[in-house]
């Protein structure tokens, strides 16, 4: 693995349908945006012979970020599969966007993955996100690998990323990250930068020369050795270290010498397991060239190092009613479990669902159980139903290669799946199954819409519900308070990218309006009306007249109507007319035009007519009633105070807790939650939280998350309240 003597260039590079799940490697990049993961993807394809030229498929694209929005933000913002051919192996490369935005399509990566290459960059070191979607990895025990980029940089200093990337990722065992090979540098450059041309291989003592655009093997020189053997007895130590083998360290410290099928064999089963983190070097080809630097390294590390499907333990799988169901991690003639990982609608195809499929074997023309994933609560349709699907394909850039079949261990592109959503678990028909979906992060960030016309109007609900069925990390509310169509997502990269799939996929023109939070009204104090509905305008007249007292009530009580009439001043029949008219006035508002909670309405007294009195008078004449009441008293304008779990880093602490006091906020405890993080609890008003996801991340750095969940109403300072009763729809 990584030191092999041969390099075994690709074959013919395209991936094609997999005989034998050992045969598949499945591994996501992860690393912040800039880091170079979509350059490394496609210098890898590149390598294994499946591109022309650096990043170029035949039809002249690319074979990663070929998405028109990722185009035009010159970033990644959505999950992308290369597939390549190598040395017998097919490797599917998982591209995952780096921006916080979308880790959503991060976490779909991981799901479908079995291994995670780890990109950081030589001029920007390690971010707080990359290093908490490490901890993640870390607790399910994924194996990782750390690949150094931007080598080219002028700053660029591989021994000291090396050494960051131990404190950083190697926790209390720094020499569990360590380098298989040394960068060898060319001539110094006029600006005193020396450029990298070759690799070092540490376990062969091999020298691996890229400068002509192809990997030549040679000799290191005698004044290399004395470093190569600094490094390479610590890397010793560290696989020995991970052995199963107990007796092979007091062998090498007794100066016997290890021979290197051992060191390799151990190597790779410290890697498969995640108890060992090998960190290599990697650079774009030159301009004509072949083969870019560290990329055979690279694929020879996936193939060799990385575990096969079948090494990975299969996710809970339950019958539809809840029944656990015993599956066979990874057999081709198991059940049929497959997941969607990724959903997306292509102009011409339509819907298009990336799979992973975890046991049996997926055909073309099959007709497959969907089972939904039950996230109503975000907008999603939940659904349970059958379908045909259509041609299995490898996705290639914009191209769709078509595949005979996929089996377990490995993905493919399933066309026609109209129901399937992001989340999905797909099985045989007669034997339908459902896998424990992933979890994905809450959006926090509201965004209200309206449609832009009539026509898109009509457009709109269509248009909302499919872009939520490819993105599980929106949430399509219709706020029945605020009457608004909310989009939850998870940042203003996520919110921009959600408003041009409107535009451009789906033709659906919005506006975007400021979002309202859930107001509420309440009486201050104790109060009286008296209601008084009497026409007279020839014929059949109205006469109602009826008195009320209002009190307030604890938070929480809602409206509460007590009848205390006596003597039949107001007819039976009449006394829910009077009801009916005081909850209809208290849904409008009596003050700001926001909902009335919180009172009693107590009927004391009034009058009727035997022959002008009705339902409708008397509905009115409650209304009018409570109207007075409320003139005559003070209304608090209450707001939804929401509690805010925050979880930062201990540097960040006294940051969060002065912002969140900024914004009317009430700290209310903190903790300290292991690893350097403390969980800071408060309450805030929601209307002071809208743009909190953003805010957040700019505070910590992006090292911090939130939740946030509704606690109840309070009344709001007075100087803010009467601002916003100025642009109340009831003013």
């Amino acid at each position: 693995m990584g030191d092999k003597a041969n390099a075994h260039p690709g074959a013919a590079g395209r991936a094609t349908a997999a005989d034998h799940p050992a045969s598949v490697r499945n591994v996501v990049l992860v690393g912040h945006s800039g880091s170079g993961k979509t350059t490394l993807v496609e210098a890898l394809a590149l390598t294994a012979g499946a591109v022309n030229r650096a990043g170029r498929v035949e039809d002249g694209g690319t074979v990663s970020d070929y998405d028109e929005i990722e185009h035009r933000q010159q970033r990644s913002v959505q999950l992308s599969l290369v597939p390549v051919d190598w040395d017998g192996y097919k490797i599917n490369i998982l591209d995952t966007p780096g921006y916080a935005d979308f880790v959503g399509e991060l976490r779909a990566g991981l799901r479908a993955a079995d291994a995670a290459l780890f990109v950081v960059s030589a001029s920007d070191g390690v971010d707080g996100s990359t290093r908490m979607v490490w901890e993640e990895c870390a607790a399910v025990g994924m194996p990782r690998a750390i690949v150094v980029t931007h080598l080219e940089s002028a700053r660029a200093d591989f021994e000291e990323m090396t050494r960051i990337c131990a404190e950083t990722f190697g926790g209390d065992d720094p020499d569990a990250v360590l380098p298989l090979y040394l960068p060898l540098h060319g001539a110094e450059a006029p600006d005193g930068h020396a450029p990298v041309t070759g690799l070092i291989g540490l376990l062969t003592q091999r020298l691996f020369d890229y400068s002509s655009g192809e990997r030549k093997e040679a000799e290191p020189g005698p004044d290399q050795q004395p470093l190569i053997d600094e490094a390479r007895n610590r890397l010793i130590e560290g696989i020995i270290a991970e052995s199963e083998d107990e007796t092979l360290m007091d062998r090498y410290l007794g100066g016997e010498e290890i021979d290197l099928k051992t060191l390799v064999q151990d190597l790779e089963r410290a890697v498969a397991r995640g108890s060992f983190f090998p960190v290599l070097a990697a650079a774009p080809a030159a301009e004509g060239a072949r083969q870019g630097l560290g990329t055979v390294e690279l694929l020879e590390l996936v193939t060799g190092g990385f575990p096969t499907p079948l090494e990975r333990p299969a996710p809970a799988v339950t019958t539809p009613d809840g029944a656990a169901r015993e599956v066979k991690a990874c057999d081709p003639d198991g059940p049929l479990v497959a997941e969607v990982v990724k959903t997306a609608s292509d102009p011409y195809v339509g819907r298009v669902s990336l799979v992973r499929v975890f046991s049996g074997t997926l055909r073309p023309d099959a007709t497959v159980h969907v089972s939904g994933h039950g996230l109503t609560d975000r907008g999603h349709e939940d659904h349970d139903v059958d379908e045909r699907i259509g041609a299995l394909t490898a996705p290639f850039g914009k191209q769709q290669r078509a595949l005979t079949h996929c089996i377990a261990g490995d993905l493919a592109c399933v066309a026609k799946l109209n129901r399937a959503e992001t989340g999905d678990t797909l099985s045989a028909k007669d034997d339908p199954l459902l896998m424990k979906p992933w979890r994905m992060p809450d959006p926090l960030l509201p965004l209200a819409i309206e449609a832009h016309s009539k026509a898109d109007e009509d457009k709109l609900s269509q248009g909302l519900g499919r872009l939520v069925a490819e993105d599980p990390t929106m949430r399509l509310e219709q706020n029945p308070n605020t009457h608004q169509v909310v989009l939850w997502c998870l940042g203003e990269a996520h919110a921009d990218v959600a408003l041009e799939r409107l535009r451009n996929r789906y033709g659906v023109q919005v506006d975007v309006v400021p979002h309202k939070v859930s107001l509420r009204e309440t009486f201050a104090g104790s109060s009286a009306g008296r209601g008084r509905h009497v026409k007279q305008s020839g014929g059949h007249g109205q006469f109602a007249i009826c008195e009320i007292e209002v009190e307030p009530l604890p938070g929480g009580s809602g409206i509460e109507f007590v009848d205390k009439v006596v003597g039949g001043a107001v007819p039976r029949q009449f006394i829910p007319s009077v009801e009916k008219g005081v909850r209809a006035q208290a849904a409008k508002g009596v003050a700001a035009g926001y909902p009335l909670i919180d009172v009693r309405v107590t009927l004391t007294d009034g009058k009727a007519h035997s022959v002008d009195s009705s339902d409708a008078a008397f509905q009115t004449a409650g209304a009018l009633a409570l109207r007075e009441a409320a003139r005559d008293t003070k209304i608090h304008l209450l707001e939804p105070v929401a509690e805010v779990s925050v979880m930062v880093g201990d540097d960040y602490v006294g940051a969060v807790m002065s912002d969140l006091s900024g914004r009317r906020g009430r700290v209310v405890g903190t903790e300290q939650a292991g690893g350097g993080r403390t969980l800071v609890r408060a309450e805030v008003p929601e209307i002071e939280i809208g743009r909190y996801a953003v805010d957040l991340r700019s505070i910590s750095h992006g090292t911090a998350r939130f939740d946030r969940r509704y606690a109840r109403h309070e009344p709001m300072p007075q100087q803010i309240a009467e601002r916003l009763r100025e642009q109340a729809p009831g003013t």
